[in-house]
């Protein structure tokens, strides 16, 4: 399972992939701006999500590591179900590839798949109240807000984080 863009590869990670997980995500303004990644972030807990995700059901979570064609491993996008049983979309970017439109790119493919393999016609996401980058990725992608402003913990920080939720329909 392989999808391309333009730049980027997006494909499942295998498990020689968490040297450059570990090394992007051990970043404290990366791991800030997630719920799943905490900080630090070493090779061993890489290695362990990697492996979790390998015997994770694929009807309803899918990992995709963003690979750029010219400067390997970026980042990651997925979708997990989330505590209310619906499907979200997750992503983070090693910060020294933020800004360049590898996120907008890497999550509309992603969606992209899960339409047309998935057959999946809505999903969440949302992103932390002082990250409005991510808000403007979720919007340039599809996603509308929905008007619903949840605490979610963040791995991270250590803390709760007013984040804004947004849908997407195919």
């Amino acid at each position: 399972m392989r999808i391309e863009t333009e730049r980027l590869l997006l494909r499942p990670p295998r498990l020689d992939d968490a040297v450059y997980v570990a090394e992007m995500a051990n970043d404290p303004e990366v791991a800030r701006m997630t719920t799943r990644v905490r900080h630090p972030y070493r090779l061993a807990d890489a290695e362990a999500f990697l492996r979790a995700m390998q015997s994770a059901d694929p009807r309803t979570d899918r990992l995709f590591l963003i690979e750029h064609r010219s400067f390997g491993p970026i980042g990651m996008t997925g979708f997990h179900r989330a505590e209310d049983r619906h499907a979200e979309l997750g992503y983070w970017l090693g910060r020294t590839f933020r800004g360049r439109g590898f996120a907008t790119e890497a999550v509309r493919a992603a969606l992209d798949w899960a339409k047309e393999e998935w057959g999946r016609r809505a999903m969440l996401s949302g992103h932390f109240a002082d990250n409005p980058a991510s808000g403007r990725v979720l919007d340039k992608t599809g996603f509308l807000y929905t008007g619903e402003v949840r605490q979610r913990f963040s791995l991270g920080r250590g803390q709760a984080v007013a984040t804004r939720m947004m849908v997407w329909l195919a």
